[in-house]
């Protein structure tokens, strides 16, 4: 049985002669025939070749049975491209029984059956490897997880039965709910070592080799596998913490997560059968619920859009970049300085007005070279190659020989154009440069220049090591080489672009400003803070829009709003309340509670509103701004806004970003007259 559209992984089997036992091994590679760049997966194809492949091994009569994959990947789990093609829920079922079926044969097995896991492993790849009697992993092994709760699913080939046991409660939790709901975090083979999930970690360069000696040694007995006891009597009380913390976080949100609940405390009895049952069950619902539909697309999004950027210039008019120019050396200009220097390779000089402050930036640099070398996230050649490639200085001048210079300076055109005039009759006519301005004009910004075709936007976003998006923003007279310069710059820095027209605030910072206005106008208008502040927890959000206001810092979410307010008048206010709060300094929220204080410093309206209206009229808000950007040709599509809120909002994959639940609810089609995306696409067809 081969699904539509299926790429078979094909479970390739070998007799493997291990020195020092009486008979070969029998090794099993798992290879769809395509390189690394399009990983091992199972639909129902493969998992009947890995079926086919565990008979002739056994029907061998070998010393040990392996299954490893091909170069840096071990396998990435189910085929969820297939996914929205399932029909009816018997056929999700058959899916889950059959995926189980096939690796109980590992765990089941009475001969020694083991996991090379030398490279990435998740999902249904790393529940292979769960079934498997030992397991060793390579210390190159890229990415490791159960990311399933993400998507909208959960972990359906044994993952919630096996892993807490395995591992114990507290980690298999934080592995199978809390890693997925943190962007999808992933472990780094050190860590998976250390919690147990592997026997033993071993260097990727001779991996195979030393993975079938350490097998034979298990299997002579010359070597002991040992795994600590798993505490049992914690295990309700972790659940049930894990819960009040689901609850306050997502608010029922992600029906998914809930879901991985019940099914690891069905795992604490150990009766297998009975938990992998239930995994199936869960499976079976949860492929045909809304929110996996848009965690399929969310994931789509970030896994191909976000590399393939649309719009995007040819990539052959990208000039070399040998050395960059940051002007300015506070916190944000010092983390692209790093940032720079890491990705790619080449001196990064830093400027400021005076020595105290290049100094200063420096040092920040420098301090976190040192922490990284601390905690072993980096060697010490590395960093002594990265202490050399930054520097420092007061004169300009040094960026005579820059081929991309980016400015980080305060967030006003006036000061951003006398930047530039300077820096114009000081680099090349070629050289790029690139503003990090969060909301101003980009054509504005170079229109008295001599050159403004070479001048783009860079907009990152905070912390930058952090978030993935990188906003590059065409102004009018913006050249195709000087975007081809952005864009292959971007990539060198690992961050995913989106191409931006040069609109007020391009995407992320616009749809932010018009959703905490809406929010902060409730207030405005008598609505109590805490009232506010909760109205949106429905949507299960990484925050509430307080503290969403507080991380942004009152001051640049006033200014902000105060640049969208002369743009668009009619739907951007400003707050004074707001102002109110940024004059003084005081915390909005303190440990997710609204700070008193703060509330003793609004004037408001006597027309509060309900949590309900409050949401409303967030959501049309956000549908209404959205309908006008891709009618202005802010982005190419409405699949960039859901892109540009996932990797820079930290939007969550079971929204879809935004688009696919404002169509959800019936928002898009009652504010706009018509659905964002065609149905079926992210969501559940007709």
């Amino acid at each position: 049985m081969k699904a539509p559209n299926e790429v078979v992984t094909r479970a390739l089997l070998r007799s493997v002669t291990v020195p020092g036992l009486d008979r070969p091994a029998a090794l099993i590679t798992l290879d769809n025939g395509f390189d690394h760049t399009k990983p091992n997966t199972f639909g129902p194809a493969g998992l009947t070749s890995l079926d086919e492949a565990i008979t002739a091994a056994l029907a061998a009569d070998p010393a040990f049975i392996a299954v490893t994959g091909k170069p840096y990947i071990f396998c990435v789990g189910a085929d969820i491209v297939g996914l929205p093609q399932l029909a009816d829920r018997a056929q999700a079922l058959e899916i889950g029984r059959l995926g189980h079926r096939v690796f109980a044969r590992l765990k089941d097995s009475s001969v020694p059956t083991f996991a090379f896991v030398n490279g990435a492993a998740m999902g249904g790849g790393l529940e292979l490897a769960l079934h498997c009697h030992y397991r060793a992993l390579s210390g190159g092994a890229a990415a490791l997880a159960l990311p399933e709760v993400s998507l909208g699913l959960v972990p359906g080939w044994g993952g919630t039965q096996l892993l807490p046991n395995l591992i114990g409660i507290p980690a298999a939790t934080q592995v199978i709910i809390q890693n997925p709901l943190m962007q999808n975090k992933m472990l780094k083979p050190k860590q998976a070592a250390e919690m147990g999930i592997a026997d033993v970690l071993l260097e990727p360069a001779d991996f195979l080799e030393r993975s079938l000696e350490w097998a034979a040694g298990v299997v002579r007995g010359q070597v002991t596998v040992t795994r600590p006891e798993v505490d049992k009597d914690m295990w309700a009380g972790v659940l049930y913490f894990a819960r009040e913390t689901l609850n306050q976080r997502l608010h029922g949100a992600v029906p998914a997560a809930y879901k991985a609940l019940d099914l690891l405390e069905t795992a604490k009895d150990g009766d297998f059968a009975a938990g992998t049952a239930a995994e199936d069950e869960a499976l079976a619902d949860l492929v045909f619920s809304e929110e996996l539909r848009s965690g399929l697309y969310a994931f789509d999004l970030v896994q191909r859009r976000a590399k393939r950027p649309a719009g995007a210039p040819d990539k052959g008019l990208a000039r070399p970049v040998t050395k960059v120019g940051i002007v300015g050396a506070g916190l944000m200009a010092s983390q692209l300085a790093l940032l720079f220097a890491r990705r790619l390779q080449v001196p990064v000089v830093m400027s400021d007005l005076d020595q105290a402050r290049v100094d200063k930036g420096v040092g920040y640099v420098h301090t976190q070279i040192e922490k990284a070398v601390t905690k072993g996230r980096m060697d010490k050649g590395t960093a002594a190659k990265l202490y050399g490639l930054v520097s420092g200085t007061v004169d300009k001048g040094a960026f005579a020989d820059a081929d991309f210079v980016i400015e980080a300076v305060f967030e006003d055109l006036g000061v951003k154009k006398q930047v530039w005039a300077e820096l114009e009759k000081i680099v090349s006519p070629e050289a790029v440069l690139a503003t990090n301005t969060s909301s101003l004009s980009i054509t504005e910004m170079a229109a008295e220049l001599e050159h403004p075709e070479r001048v783009v936007g860079f907009h990152f976003f905070n912390p930058v090591a952090v978030l993935p998006l990188l906003e590059i923003v065409r102004g009018e007279r913006t050249d195709d080489a000087t975007l081809a310069t952005a864009f292959a710059v971007g990539k060198q820095l690992k961050k995913s672009s989106v191409l931006v027209s040069d609109a007020p605030a391009f995407v992320v910072n616009r749809l932010l400003t018009r959703f905490l206005g809406t929010v902060f106008a409730a207030v405005d208008a008598g609505t109590p803070l805490d009232v506010a502040n909760s109205a949106l927890d429905p949507l299960g959000l990484p925050m509430r829009p307080l503290a969403l206001l507080q991380l942004v810092g009152p001051a640049v979410a006033y200014h902000v709003g105060g640049t969208l307010h002369a743009a668009f008048p009619d739907r951007f206010g400003v707050s004074e309340n707001l102002k109110r709060i940024a004059d003084s300094g005081q915390p909005i929220v303190v440990d997710d509670q609204v700070n008193d204080e703060v509330a003793k410093l609004l004037v408001v309206g006597d027309q509060p509103l309900t949590a309900e209206q409050v949401r409303q009229n967030a959501l049309d808000a956000l549908a209404q701004e959205i309908r006008l950007m891709l009618d202005e040709g802010v982005v190419a599509e409405a699949q960039d806004i859901d892109l540009c809120m996932i990797l820079g909002a930290g939007w969550p994959f079971h929204l879809g970003g935004v688009t696919p639940y404002l169509d959800r609810t019936g928002t898009s089609e009652r504010v706009t007259g018509r659905r964002f995306l065609p149905l079926g696409a992210a969501s559940l067809p007709a």
